[in-house]
């Protein structure tokens, strides 16, 4: 059996798996998507949202780009957000970045990758305006580590910067954005307490003028 024959094995088996639990279960999932959460999260085979959450299929709505990036010209990530937010009514955007991410990792040095270098350059950004707290620390995968935490956390700030989110508070839709790191070393996911709720936790500066 190659590699190929074995994904269709595998799906099988998940079929066999489900149907175990409940015959109907494709009959129904075929019906609707009804996912409590979005999951923002870095394309690294790795981090896979429902195995990492526990969440079956049809629980989490899912976008995964390098780097778990919220960039405010990529109409990809963008339209998945507003159909999460306006059309699905998802209650939670969870921003999930990982320490060990090879997109962070690359960003902070200067070699060249040629058309990735474009996307990099975000985080590079990232770096900069948080350089003075990151250039204190010494050893260089402590530095690391944080600056993947940080990145997350510029990330749910995207997310709540965007009008889609705001709309959303101002309309009085139920909507929270957090941001969470996973440790590919031990496969615990950490809540980096960066919650936001409501439009009054973001800076005035970005605050749309909804009616």
């Amino acid at each position: 059996m190659n590699e190929i024959e074995k994904l269709f094995e595998n799906n099988k088996k998940f079929v066999d798996h489900w149907l175990s639990i409940d015959e109907n279960y494709f009959i129904n999932l075929a019906k609707q998507q009804d996912p409590k959460f979005l999951w923002i999260g870095c394309a690294d085979s790795r981090v896979p949202a429902n195995e990492i959450t526990g969440l079956a299929p049809g629980e989490v709505f899912v976008h995964r780009n390098i780097a778990n990036m919220v960039v405010h010209t990529d109409i990809n990530c963008l339209s998945v957000i507003q159909y999460a937010v306006k059309v699905l009514k998802v209650e939670h955007i969870l921003v999930v970045g990982h320490y060990g991410c090879g997109g962070v990792k690359a960003a902070m040095g200067n070699s060249n990758f040629g058309l990735i270098d474009n996307w990099l350059r975000n985080i590079k950004d990232v770096y900069r305006m948080h350089e003075d707290q990151l250039n204190v620390i010494t050893d260089e995968e402590e530095r690391f580590r944080l600056l993947c935490e940080i990145n997350i956390k510029e990330q749910v700030l995207n997310v709540c910067n965007t009008s889609i989110v705001q709309k959303a508070w101002e309309s009085g839709q139920k909507l929270s954005v957090h941001g969470w790191v996973f440790d590919v070393a031990d496969g615990i996911l950490h809540d980096l307490d960066v919650t936001v709720s409501d439009i009054s936790q973001i800076s005035t500066l970005y605050q749309y003028k909804i009616k």
